[in-house]
């Protein structure tokens, strides 16, 4: 769960410097032959110059307080936990099973022997299996609720700014954080949090 939550943070991160490329590398060719709109996403400053307006929502509080991401990650920890544990209790009784049989002592023959330490293998590889099976299953159910979980993400964002009031909105996170400075004013977090749960309790 945690390396998937990572796998979207980095997402994220690369989409934020993309957009920063593309915007200081774009930013010169904005002149008197090649002018640029001047949508209502655009302020001046005391010269005249126009520059984007930029908001940001911080990951760690999406992750912590939009109700469908914590039920979400609740569900895959649990089942991560059944795996953990099934594993660990087939293991258990494979142990149980092997003193069983050491138990029979000198009455044990070469082949008694030799058939038990086969079977026994057999029983790991399968336990094993099983588990890297059902961690596999698990790891592709959290990719799918992530995936699906930025694809709302994004569709909310796009109709949150469809006024196109900014020009940018920028992701930030613990270990995750590029912006060496962020003025409070343009967090819009609690907003995002509220939208978002009221869009996933409320889906009509």
């Amino acid at each position: 769960m945690k390396k998937a939550q990572v796998i979207l943070n980095v997402i994220l991160v690369v989409a934020v410097i993309v957009l920063f490329f593309l915007y200081f590398s774009g930013g010169s060719k904005c002149g008197a032959a090649n002018s640029c709109s001047a949508n209502s996403n655009n302020i001046k400053d005391t010269s005249g110059a126009k520059h984007p307006r930029i908001a940001y929502v911080e990951l760690d509080s999406l992750n912590n307080e939009v109700t469908f991401i914590k039920e979400r990650k609740t569900e895959l920890e649990g089942e991560q936990k059944d795996i953990e544990n099934d594993y660990d209790n087939s293991y258990k009784q494979l142990e149980a099973e092997k003193n069983t049989f050491l138990k029979r002592g000198a009455s044990i023959t070469q082949p008694e022997a030799e058939a038990f330490q086969e079977k026994l293998i057999q029983q790991q590889q399968q336990v094993e299996a099983d588990k890297q099976s059902r961690s596999q299953k698990l790891a592709e159910k959290g990719a799918k609720i992530m995936g699906d979980m930025q694809n709302t993400l994004k569709d909310f964002l796009n109709d949150y700014n469809k006024d196109k009031r900014y020009t940018y909105i920028l992701a930030t996170g613990t270990g995750l954080d590029y912006m060496f400075y962020k003025d409070s004013t343009l967090n819009i977090t609690s907003d995002i949090v509220k939208g978002l749960n009221d869009k996933m309790n409320n889906p009509k």
